[in-house]
């Protein structure tokens, strides 16, 4: 029964019969739907996406009996989501054409438990609206409108999709009527490991940890929306990208059992990214980095500094000839897929700029000058309002990153620096802490010494021990420092987050090792305006234990100098039948934000702000005196 129940071609099929039970409220052929209704696109775990009316005294529970009525599937244990917020009853925050997610609760999952998925067949999808449509009212959507209309004047002159063969995720090229590529859509429901994935990375349920375990599996398509949308005036030169609901029958369905891909093709909907395609000449990866643009590599790089962007690869940078002079050309740069920017907590991000010269140069005046006017507070705000179903999470590591960067260009670090700064060094291929995260831990343990008084009492002799051993060690600190974190504190954050009781007890040996080593006389030397260099080496020795929580387990995949893609297409055939569980590599959260209280939040980030001064200092005396970095790309 489970094969009959797994199909999104069922989903879809059953609108029409659907809409004649309820209540009549769809109207196609350019007929004006009432004023008092909404429409939604409900989407299933599976991938299944339904258009549905409501009036305005519709709940939660009438939409969940609708699709329980389009389904034949009972819904009582199933969950209505939009982003953070699960709809119990009211539904007065959704706006019209949002994507709302029907998934069954944890606590219900089983192999045995039918899918979300309706049992009908041979009916054909109509929900009242378009091929394809434009999700939400953005202002910011009115450039793609033109392009909207040419796909779809070209699906109806029988100008179809292709299909892009490259990349984890199904993706496709929409053409205009002339059969030129105007626009790349990919569906949420066929991102890797998602269940519709057309490469045979499947195994996951919308709304489970992806391929980054902080971005979760049909949530890449707004983080697109979202980076075109914060990059103002054109800044970075993403292309103009909205969420779409489009229909086609180009789009990979897969048998939900077996996860093979359905032969008999249906017509489905689906909710997509869908940004313009730019007409380039290669990317990054094919050309000499040597040759591009001082401010087109700033302003990308202060884009993915930003929005924390983990996949900022060569191959996700095009590349435009615009022509030149005495047989130099000159090029434009075109940053694309930034469907792993804005994970939900801190990890190792990626920015291949790094190696490259010009990110060592200084920011321009102008350059400091948009920096200066970057407004986090405003950009959350605008997000919030355009894309509601973000999560809280990811525009609190948006107005994280956005301060660090403002901070640390006033400060006057360049880009490679600032980058540097947040991404994880490794040694054996185990990860460390990065120079953001270490700041941010202490940022977070402060907050808990405010909010906690007894956590203050529990660490005071360790505390009080820990200064005897430095004032033997002729050492003075001034007070409100970093130096005021108990480093037994850091450790017991970062255990209690591992839940490793092996691990504590090697920490505390390697305490008292480092202990031993300050009064043995190494630190005598420092003066008192030396504290910050002197907490960061203690945070770094502390930050070595770290590597042993990762023993248990795969290591993270992103090492400079690499694409992130390799680690998972190498010996590909051999992983096309593997579980998501099984390819996903892991990369260990030292830092998360989404269980602060939005009291606990703002104080940690007054606290944050004030240790960044420190760590840049820490910083800058440390690259004093360091050759220039050239990437492999720029060896000659």
């Amino acid at each position: 029964m489970a094969s009959k129940l797994e199909s999104p071609v069922q989903t879809q099929m059953a609108v029409s019969a659907f809409n004649s039970i309820s209540n009549g409220q769809y109207h196609g052929n350019g007929i004006l739907k009432p004023v008092r209704t909404r429409r939604v696109f409900v989407q299933t775990e599976t991938g299944c996406v339904l258009g549905l009316e409501l009036d305005r005294n519709d709940n939660a529970h009438t939409v969940k009996r609708r699709m329980q009525i389009a389904l034949n599937v009972p819904t009582d244990e199933s969950s209505l989501t939009f982003g953070d917020l699960t709809l119990n009853n009211d539904l007065s925050a959704i706006r019209n054409d949002s994507p709302l997610l029907l998934t069954r609760n944890t606590m219900h999952r089983s192999s045995s438990t039918p899918c979300l998925s309706p049992a009908w067949k041979n009916l054909q999808p109509r929900d009242g609206s378009g091929l394809v449509e434009i999700l939400g009212c953005s202002t910011h959507s009115s450039g793609t409108t033109e392009l909207v209309e040419d796909i779809m004047d070209a699906i109806k002159n029988g100008v179809d999709p292709i299909p892009i063969s490259s990349g984890l995720g199904g993706a496709y090229f929409f053409r205009n009527i002339k059969g030129e590529n105007v626009a790349i859509v990919k569906p949420t429901d066929e991102e890797p490991f998602a269940p519709n994935n057309p490469k045979g990375f499947v195994g996951k349920a919308l709304g489970q940890p992806g391929l980054k375990r902080s971005v979760r599996v049909g949530e890449t398509g707004f983080r697109e929306v979202a980076a075109y949308l914060l990059d103002y005036d054109h800044f970075a030169n993403v292309p103009p990208t909205v969420l779409v609901k489009v229909t086609h029958s180009i789009f990979n369905v897969n048998d939900g059992v077996n996860r093979n891909k359905l032969q008999d093709k249906k017509v489905v909907s689906k909710i997509a990214s869908l940004q313009q395609f730019i007409p380039h000449d290669f990317d990054a990866a094919d050309h000499g980095t040597s040759s591009f643009p001082v401010d087109a590599i700033h302003r990308i790089g202060i884009l993915d500094i930003r929005i924390f962007n983990t996949d900022r690869h060569a191959g996700n940078l095009l590349v435009r000839k615009l022509g030149g002079v005495g047989g130099f050309s000159q090029f434009e740069l075109i940053p694309i897929d930034h469907g792993l920017c804005l994970p939900e907590s801190l990890e190792d991000p990626y920015f291949e700029w790094i190696h490259w010269p010009q990110a060592s140069i200084p920011f321009s005046e102008d350059e400091l000058e948009y920096i200066k006017n970057i407004n986090p507070i405003r950009d959350s705000d605008m997000l919030r309002a355009e894309l509601p179903m973000i999560r809280e999470a990811c525009l609190r590591v948006l107005v994280l990153c956005s301060i660090f960067l403002k901070e640390a260009a006033a400060f006057g670090l360049c880009l490679a620096e600032i980058g540097e700064m947040m991404s994880r060094e490794f040694h054996a291929l185990e990860e460390e802490p990065s120079e953001l995260e270490l700041v941010c831990i202490e940022a977070k343990e402060l907050v808990m010494e405010i909010n906690m008084p007894f956590f203050e009492a529990d660490e005071r002799d360790d505390e009080f021990q820990f200064d005897i051993d430095c004032k033997e060690a002729e050492v003075n600190f001034t007070p409100n420092t970093t130096r005021d974190l108990p480093a037994k504190a850091l450790i017991r954050h970062w255990s209690e987050t591992m839940n490793d009781r092996n691990f504590l007890a090697e920490v505390d040996e390697d305490i008292e090792v480092s202990e031993i080593q300050v009064d043995e006389g190494p630190v005598r030397a420092r003066n008192a305006g030396s504290h910050e260099e002197d907490w960061f080496h203690t945070a770094s020795r502390l930050s070595l234990s770290l590597k042993r929580i990762n023993n248990s387990g795969p290591k993270g995949f992103h090492y400079h100098g690499q694409k992130p893609e390799r680690t998972h297409t190498m010996d590909y055939s051999s992983r096309m039948r593997r579980s998501a569980n099984e390819q996903l590599l892991t990369s260990t959260s030292f830092v998360k934000f989404a269980d602060m209280n939005e009291e606990e939040w703002n104080l940690f980030i007054v606290k944050f702000k004030k240790l960044l001064c420190p760590a840049f200092t820490n910083r800058r005396s440390r690259t004093i005196g360091e050759r220039q970095r050239l990437g492999t790309s720029c060896q000659f």
